[in-house]
């Protein structure tokens, strides 16, 4: 299993400090929040900071955009060259044309799925992107609880991938701690976003170990 840390539940007054501290203790990638108040009713991060947060940090960035005006935010985050820039289907209405201009940037595409939303979604899209989040909570806040049926909703995609011979990941955001990954891993995710697991615990090191079953 691949580890995530997400920075929304970092200690923003030492934010590079903190970036440092995960890499050190084993995260394979950096899950940046980008939030504009509008597409969720929270408002975080621009590019300034996560320019500041790639240059603090020694693993890719993973880039979470829950935003309104998707192609215009894709462009702002784009020349920051994360490894991952993931995007709301349920916002994007041309989001073939943005997974190609994503790709063409040199950046790996992804789509999000809300908890609501169905797989069926993304029949026409899976052979194009090479990441799928599906958000186990619903998006904009830290902290909340696992959404179950999510563990379902897995499986589903895990079973349309190989299905289809497609080549994405699948990644799972919200609610995610050291007693439900195995659950995770089961159903068949790649990746886990874990902010407050790793975050508010007195190792990140072990956090982190926990997630990596």
């Amino acid at each position: 299993m691949y580890v995530a840390p997400s920075i929304l539940s970092a200690d923003f007054g030492r934010l590079g400090e903190e970036v440092r501290a995960v890499c050190d203790a084993g995260a394979d990638l950096i899950h940046v929040d980008v939030m504009d108040g509008h597409f969720v009713p929270n408002l975080t991060i621009g590019p300034l900071v996560v320019n500041a947060v790639a240059k603090a940090s020694t693993k890719p960035l993973d880039i979470h955009l829950m935003v309104q005006n998707v192609p215009f935010f894709a462009d702002l985050f784009l020349p920051l060259k994360p490894k991952f820039l993931s995007f709301h289907i349920e916002e994007e209405k041309h989001p073939l044309r943005l997974i190609d201009h994503i790709r063409k940037n040199g950046v790996s595409p992804a789509i999000t799925l809300n908890p609501h939303t169905p797989i069926s979604a993304l029949d026409y899209i899976i052979d194009e992107v090479d990441m799928v989040l599906l958000m186990s909570v619903n998006p904009g806040f830290g902290g909340q609880k696992f959404i179950p049926s999510a563990l379902r909703k897995i499986s589903e995609l895990r079973n349309l991938i190989e299905k289809r011979g497609a080549k994405c990941m699948i990644e799972v955001d919200g609610g995610v701690n050291g007693l439900n990954v195995a659950e995770l891993d089961s159903a068949g995710a790649d990746i886990v976003v874990a902010g407050n697991f790793v975050f508010s615990s007195n190792d990140y090191s072990e956090a982190i170990k926990a997630l990596k079953v």
